[in-house]
């Protein structure tokens, strides 16, 4: 979860689609992860199912948003990183 959470402080590029996927790369592993804690210990078979659909999903967002970052510029320009919107209501 450590790791998972450092990861996922990725500095602010003001490229909202990099920044998205940049932070939820480590956010998927981290459900990896833990995916596979649960199939080595885990007994409930409910869960056990479940924790293997969380890999096989996880694992292909990863690549799609991995693709994605590969296009992507990691910052936008002036004028886009000054006029989107920030989360918390604040213009950028």
């Amino acid at each position: 979860m450590r790791r998972m959470h450092i990861a996922m402080t990725a500095p602010d590029t003001g490229n909202p689609d990099h920044d998205f996927a940049a932070m939820m790369i480590p956010h998927h592993q981290g459900a990896i992860d833990m995916a596979e804690i649960q199939l080595r210990f885990g007994k409930d078979e409910r869960l056990r199912r479940l924790a293997q659909g969380i890999i096989v999903e996880q694992r292909q967002e990863i690549v799609v948003m991995q693709q994605v970052l590969e296009t992507l510029p990691a910052q936008s320009s002036a004028t886009d990183a000054h006029s989107h919107t920030h989360p918390k209501g604040t213009v950028r």
